[in-house]
């Protein structure tokens, strides 16, 4: 299934991401977060850390630097860095 996952988004940065601009909020991209998500933590697990992300790529969310966690937990709250230019000086 993990296999099955990661192809399936290899195949998404392929063919279609090409064929949009480039609007990410995020660093990584949802899709590179995507695939180490379902690498280091499974396809259950790292899917459902894909899908949180997913729901915040939005025009209302400021982005940021978002990477996957070390340790899955379920109830973890949704953890990012401030861009450097919002960051407290």
């Amino acid at each position: 299934m993990k296999r099955v996952l990661v192809r399936g988004i290899q195949g998404y940065q392929r063919f279609i991401s090409p064929l949009k601009p480039p609007t990410c909020r995020f660093y990584p991209t949802c899709s590179h977060y995507g695939i180490e998500a379902i690498e280091k933590h499974g396809a259950l697990k790292g899917g459902y850390l894909t899908t949180r992300r997913l729901m915040r790529c939005q025009p209302f969310h400021s982005g940021g630097l978002d990477y996957v966690p070390d340790e899955f937990d379920w109830k973890a709250p949704l953890q990012r860095e401030k861009p450097p230019s919002q960051r407290d000086v």
